[in-house]
């Protein structure tokens, strides 16, 4: 197991200005060897030097939006399905999913990786905010932060949040399977990467801080603010939406199947990556039951008390 050090000099120079106006140095921040690289731990989350930089100036610079609709979750949870189902749902006057112009969806041309950007990737030291910045009202939102980290002005103007999460046992296991496919030439042996993910060492993580932040503040609204109406219903537009963003459909579509595109900076992906069919419990094919037991108890530990349990 990697233990606590410092970054290598190269890293050392980097100056994450905060969105109080204090600036920090990387190298003066918990690091280790995260998954691929060396981690930083920034604000009680791991990421990337990079990232902390990145995240650094969205916290500071992002101008949220009232109308905005930030869609959260931790890597390897949905988030490809629930940016599909969003972009479908809250535009859906625009784009139909029946009758005319269902033919023209967005959603068969594009990747719904693509259809709602994160805010704090690609890294924003390389790529300027102002791509979102000119984006039309209402914006869809995506984010891999934890809520103590999402830029302070975003809870004060009232934006919409909708949070998605999954059994941890799972989450590490697909993220296992992701990173060793997206690597480049990296692999990490799965006790490694377990060890490291029950450690709390794993991307935005730990997975109960980031689960447990959102559950705290979550509360009951119609966060798209688009119910379907009576017509839309007997008009099937339900079940349609829920067709046109379904696994199968989506992972056959050519923009999706084939195809290698950088929306982080530097990390070139395929974009059939994003589409890995995980069922709920598939981690019994990879965990051992002494590893399920091991990080169900830490799950167990940290959720305490909660109310959240998985």
């Amino acid at each position: 197991m990697a233990q606590l050090g410092r970054l290598p000099d190269a890293e050392s120079v980097v100056v994450v200005p905060t969105a109080t106006g204090d600036d920090v140095v990387l190298a003066s921040l918990p690091t280790r060897e995260g998954w691929w690289t060396a981690f930083v731990r920034y604000h009680g989350c791991w990421m990337t030097p990079q990232g902390a930089t990145s995240v650094s100036l969205v916290r500071a610079q992002f101008a949220p939006r009232p109308d905005d609709v930030l869609l959260a979750t931790y890597p390897k949870c949905g988030t490809t399905w629930l940016k599909a189902l969003s972009f479908a749902i809250a535009n859906r006057s625009r784009h139909p999913v029946v009758g005319a112009g269902a033919g023209d969806h967005p959603l068969l041309t594009t990747h719904p990786q693509d259809l709602a950007p994160f805010i704090e990737t690609p890294f924003r030291h390389l790529h300027p905010l102002a791509a979102l910045d000119a984006l039309p009202s209402p914006r869809l939102l995506s984010t891999h932060l934890p809520h103590q980290l999402l830029p302070p002005r975003a809870a004060e103007l009232g934006c919409r949040i909708v949070y998605l999460c999954r059994e941890p046992k799972d989450v590490v296991v697909s993220t296992w399977h992701f990173m060793n496919k997206v690597g480049n030439g990296f692999f990490l042996d799965l006790d490694e990467a377990f060890e490291l993910f029950v450690d709390g060492c794993s991307l935005y993580g730990p997975i109960w801080d980031h689960c447990l932040g959102y559950w705290r503040k979550s509360k009951l609204a119609e966060f798209l603010r688009v119910p379907f109406t009576d017509d839309e219903v007997d008009a099937g537009v339900v079940e349609e939406v829920v067709r046109l963003c379904s696994f199968e459909k989506l992972s056959r579509l050519p923009v999706n199947s084939s195809g290698v595109v950088d929306r982080i900076g530097g990390r070139p992906m395929e974009n059939s990556s994003f589409f890995r069919k995980a069922k709920v419990g598939d981690w019994k094919n990879s965990l051992t039951q002494e590893m399920a037991q091991k990080l169900d108890a830490v799950i167990a530990e940290k959720l305490k008390g909660s109310g959240l349990s998985f």
